[in-house]
């Protein structure tokens, strides 16, 4: 540093300050404009950007509020449409039980029918089968009663007997 105050030239001092200010003048002149406009024209663009990121974000919250709003409703129409289901699930359960039931109700009277006109064939048959085994039995006693003369007269006097004369 001592060396620099030392070594000091007026003449040296002023051709470089000289140089100094025509190299400002210069880029002033030629230089200034251009970077002024570059530095604005940046400016610019960053302001646009963040203008534009402003109103990327608006439209962000926008369509989340627009995707938040349809995703309710979907799942209000998903709920409406189970609750829709459940009803028609329940509703078809209770038309099958009560056809089932019918069903069921019809198939009983049915059966009831079919055993009662068993019985009656089975009845009808019983009385049949009961007849001709008295029948069958009467006859053999009867048979057996007429066979020998004494007894059919004592037969014929209690017939009489029994019968009233008017």
């Amino acid at each position: 540093m001592d060396k620099l105050i030392n070594d000091f030239s007026f003449g040296l001092f002023f051709w470089q300050a000289l140089i100094l200010l025509v190299l400002i003048l210069l880029l002033v002149k030629f230089a200034w404009k251009p970077i002024m406009e570059s530095i604005t024209a940046r400016e610019e663009g960053i302001k646009n950007a963040l203008l534009s990121a402003e109103n990327a974000k608006r439209e962000m919250e926008n369509l989340q509020a627009d995707n938040q709003r349809i995703l309710n409703e979907a799942r209000a129409e998903r709920d409406a449409m189970l609750k829709e289901a459940r009803e028609m699930k329940e509703k078809l359960i209770a038309d099958s039980k009560n056809e089932a039931q019918e069903q069921g109700q019809k198939m009983i009277a049915q059966a009831k029918a079919a055993i009662e006109s068993e019985k009656n064939a089975a009845m009808a048959e019983l009385k049949l089968q009961v007849s001709t085994l008295s029948l069958s039995i009467a006859e053999k006693l009867l048979k057996e009663e007429l066979s020998n003369k004494e007894s059919q007269t004592k037969l014929v006097e209690k017939m009489l007997g029994d019968v009233k004369l008017n």
